[in-house]
């Protein structure tokens, strides 16, 4: 098992908490786009506090650990690995009660590049433990915002983790990558649009980042998942009650990285041997 101290010194030797890569200048400017309701930032929440670039500030230096001083607008921002402790025994805690109780969950990714895998195993050892979990509107189109304009997708499961795939990589074959990235909440509306149109098991829990938690809990439905210190949205919703757990770390490190926290999670959960 990682134990506490291994698991907070992985934490800050991979770059995950501690000095992370996201810049400063980045944070501060979502802070900026999320104050005025951008939706690029918003992530699918419809916020009910009014929310300015000092509150959210002040926001993420509570849920995050970031310099919570206006002054500094340069360098390397930061993440308190404590908080991402913290943050991961609670979402652990919300896997144990969701694989004790069997409930359905979905599961989704904006990062797929980075955080599959991590989501992936969550998928099977939820499913060993009983849980359904649902992969509704398998490759059902989804048009995504993009740098380029909104361009078409196709929702995909992989191991169990909805991605979205541009049409213009579909084939026959194998797939040719795991996934888009994307902040947009459509992918998961379009899964949990089609479970209700066709009268199917919906999920008492989402698990995923950007848009899939945003997008589900701003529908009410219950959700977890991590967050970069530059995604406020999903810690404006956790704190007005939308988003259950949001667990702040980098979300742009290699693959490998996570697996530390997949172990932590997985047997602080008792969803491993």
């Amino acid at each position: 098992m990682v134990s506490v101290g291994a698991l907070r010194a992985h934490l800050v030797a991979a770059g995950l908490a501690g000095q992370v890569a996201t810049p400063r200048e980045k944070s501060l400017a979502s802070y900026r786009l999320f104050a005025a309701r951008d939706p690029r930032q918003t992530l699918g929440l419809d916020p009910r506090g009014e929310w300015t670039a000092a509150d959210l500030l002040r926001l993420m230096a509570d849920r995050c650990g970031v310099s919570p001083d206006p002054e500094l607008t340069s360098g390397p921002d930061a993440i308190d690995p404590d908080c991402t402790v913290a943050a991961l025994d609670a979402f652990a805690e919300r896997l144990a009660r969701a694989a004790h109780d069997r409930i359905p969950v979905l599961l989704g990714t904006g990062h797929p590049h980075r955080l599959l895998g991590f989501y992936a195993s969550l998928a099977a050892a939820l499913s060993a433990a009983g849980c359904v979990v649902l992969t509704p509107a398998y490759g059902r189109g989804v048009d995504v915002p993009t740098q380029f304009g909104v361009r078409r997708h196709n929702l995909r499961y992989v191991g169990g983790v909805a991605v979205v795939r541009p049409t213009d990589t579909e084939s026959d074959g194998p797939p040719v990558e795991a996934g888009a990235h994307t902040h947009s909440p459509l992918p998961v509306r379009v899964a949990l649009g089609a479970a209700a149109e066709q009268g199917g098991m919906l999920p008492g829990l989402v698990v995923g980042d950007h848009g899939f938690v945003c997008g589900a809990g701003q529908l009410g439905i219950e959700a977890i998942g991590l967050a970069d210190c530059d995604d406020p949205a999903v810690f404006v919703a956790e704190a007005e009650g939308s988003v259950s757990v949001a667990v702040p770390v980098d979300d742009a490190v290699r693959s490998d990285y996570y697996r530390p926290l997949t172990r932590y999670v997985l047997k602080r959960a008792w969803l491993s041997q």
